[in-house]
C-alpha cells in the first residue's frame, strides 16, 4: 500500500516540545503516514527524542545548518515519499483523530491545499490557554486563521497545513525563510489555481509561547511578514491588516486623551471597557476558567499591539 502522508516538522532547540507532538502521533488512529524531523542547525537537538520513538512510528531524521523554518521545510519535501505533505509545527499536539479526519474529508471533497485550526489544551498553562483562544478569537486577529466563514479566501497556515504533492512540484515549496513564509506560498497556491481549502475539524492543540514578552516578538514577526507578502504580492495588504495598527494607535490616543481629562477620552476608555469585558466572556465561555479568562485581556492587548507595531515597523521602513 502507497504512504499516504509525510509529516514534515522543522524544529530549532525544542526538543521537549518535539517529544510531546511524536507523542502524539503514536496515538493515531489513521497509520498510513511517515514522519520527517529537519533539525534546523539547533545547539540543543532532538537526535535523542526522535531514536526515542524509532519502533512507534516510522520517523526520519535529517540535520541542516540554520536557515528559517522556510527552507527547512523545503528540505523536508525533498525526502517524503507521501502523496500529501502536512506541514506541523514542533509546539504542537495533535488528537488521535487528527489524520483519519484529513483522511475521509480528502475523499469526499478532495482538495489540493487545506489547514486547519488551533485549539489550547487542559494540560497547557493558563497563560498558553489564554493566548490559543486569542490567537483563534473572533474579537482579535485570529478568527480568520480557523473561522468557516472565512473559508473563502482561506490561507493556510504553516503549524497545520497540508498540500499534495502536485503542489509542492508546481510551485516549489516555501520562498520566504520566516516572518509570514506560509501566507507567501499560500498565495502563490491560489494563483496557481490549485483547490484550497479550511478543514474545520482537522484542528491541533498549540502551545504557542510561554511568556507575554515571548508573544509579543513572535505577533510582532506576524505583522512584519505581512509587510513582507505585500512586496512579493502587490494588493495582498488589505484594509482589515491595517486593523491591529489602527487599533493600538486608538488605544495610545485614548489614553492620551484621558489623562488630559477629554471627554473623548472618556468615552474611549468605556469602549475598551466593553472591549475587555466582551474578551473576558468569551474567553471563559471557551475555556470555563475564570483565570484563563482574565489573562486572555493582557494576551489580546499584547497580540494586537505587537502585531500592530511591527506591521508599522516594517511598512514605514
Amino acid at each position: 500500500m502507497s504512504l499516504q502522508f509525510s509529516l514534515i516538522i522543522p524544529v530549532y532547540n525544542r526538543p521537549a516540545e518535539l517529544e510531546e507532538l511524536l507523542q502524539s502521533l503514536t496515538r493515531q488512529t489513521e497509520r498510513s503516514f511517515e514522519v520527517i524531523v529537519v533539525e534546523d542547525g539547533s545547539q540543543n537537538t532532538s537526535e535523542e527524542v526522535v531514536s526515542r520513538y524509532a519502533d512507534a512510528l516510522t520517523i526520519h531524521y535529517h540535520q541542516k545548518p540554520n536557515s528559517g523554518p522556510g527552507p527547512s521545510r523545503n528540505v523536508g519535501f525533498t525526502l517524503a515519499r507521501g502523496a500529501y505533505f502536512i506541514i506541523l509545527d514542533s509546539d504542537c499536539i495533535a488528537p488521535p483523530s487528527y489524520l483519519a479526519v484529513i483522511r475521509d474529508h480528502l475523499a469526499q471533497d478532495p482538495l489540493d491545499a487545506w489547514g486547519g485550526p488551533d485549539k489550547g489544551h487542559s494540560s497547557f498553562t493558563p497563560l498558553q490557554q489564554a493566548m490559543a483562544y486569542t490567537m483563534s478569537a473572533m474579537l482579535t486577529t485570529g478568527g480568520i486563521r480557523g473561522n468557516k466563514r472565512a473559508s473563502a479566501n482561506f490561507q493556510p497556515r504553516s503549524f497545520n497545513m497540508g498540500v499534495s504533492r502536485k503542489v509542492w512540484e508546481v510551485t516549489g515549496g516555501f520562498q520566504l525563510d520566516r516572518f509570514a513564509e506560509d501566507i507567501e506560498w499560500s498565495i502563490r497556491i491560489r494563483k496557481g489555481g490549485f483547490r484550497v481549502g479550511l478543514i474545520e475539524s482537522a484542528f491541533v492543540y498549540h502551545k504557542r509561547r510561554t511568556t507575554l514578552t515571548a508573544f509579543f516578538r513572535q505577533v510582532w514577526n506576524f505583522g512584519k511578514g505581512r509587510v513582507l507578502v505585500g512586496k512579493a504580492h502587490p494588493h495582498e495588504v488589505k484594509l482589515t491588516h491595517w486593523l491591529p495598527a489602527v487599533f493600538t494607535l486608538g488605544v495610545l490616543t485614548v489614553l492620551l486623551l484621558a489623562v488630559a481629562g477629554s471627554v473623548l477620552g472618556f468615552l474611549g476608555l468605556t469602549g475598551l471597557t466593553v472591549y475587555v469585558l466582551a474578551l473576558i466572556a468569551g474567553a471563559y465561555q471557551e475555556t470555563h476558567s475564570v483565570r484563563t479568562a482574565l489573562l486572555a485581556v493582557p494576551c489580546a492587548f499584547v497580540q494586537l499591539g505587537g502585531y500592530g507595531l511591527g506591521f508599522l515597523s516594517a511598512y514605514f521602513r
